[in-house]
């Protein structure tokens, strides 16, 4: 197993303490296929955390060309050791060939490495559709979509960040 300096040992619990809310700090990586679409997901999650007290200040944006390259980013966030959490923020569409299937898998089980390897939670607004035409309803279906998608990532961030809180607490005491 390879594990980087910053990983915890298969079985234990991390030992880093984390930061109080009021020095939080996300990193949002989206994709720049689908930008339109992409961006609903992004905006949202930014509004849900103003809304939950994580101000735009304590998140940084990041941008890559597609899909494929979030996990490497997300694994360099990480390691940098600046955030709490990261989120990723993608479409990854059925092109009509099988390569889609592909993309998604090395995706998802790359954050997924990221998350263990680095001991720093990353979540996942990657969707990957099995029908997407490039037709107006499907873009507004999909428009609309991301923005529900990114309120529910921003929870589900806030709300890892919190429980990894209580479970520092509990250890501490």
């Amino acid at each position: 197993m390879n594990q980087t300096p910053a990983s915890t040992p298969l079985g234990a619990v991390s030992r880093r303490k984390p930061p109080p809310r009021a020095q939080r700090r996300v990193a949002v990586v989206c994709s720049n296929w689908h930008r339109d679409i992409v961006e609903q997901a992004r905006d949202s999650l930014l509004a849900e955390f103003e809304r939950n007290g994580l101000p735009a200040s304590q998140v940084d944006r990041f941008d890559v060309p597609g899909a494929f390259e979030i996990p490497l980013y997300a694994k360099a966030l990480a390691q940098s050791g600046r955030y709490d959490a990261i989120v990723a923020c993608a479409l990854v569409v059925n092109g009509g060939i099988y390569r889609h299937e592909f993309v998604t898998s090395a995706v998802i089980d790359g954050l997924m490495r990221v998350q263990l390897d680095t001991d720093v939670p990353v979540l996942s607004a990657v969707l990957t559709p099995r029908d997407f035409h490039e037709h107006e309803d499907h873009l507004k279906f999909f428009r609309e979509h991301f923005v529900k998608k990114g309120v529910e990532v921003a929870q589900a961030c806030l709300q890892i960040l919190g429980a990894r809180e209580a479970l520092q607490e509990t250890q501490a005491a």
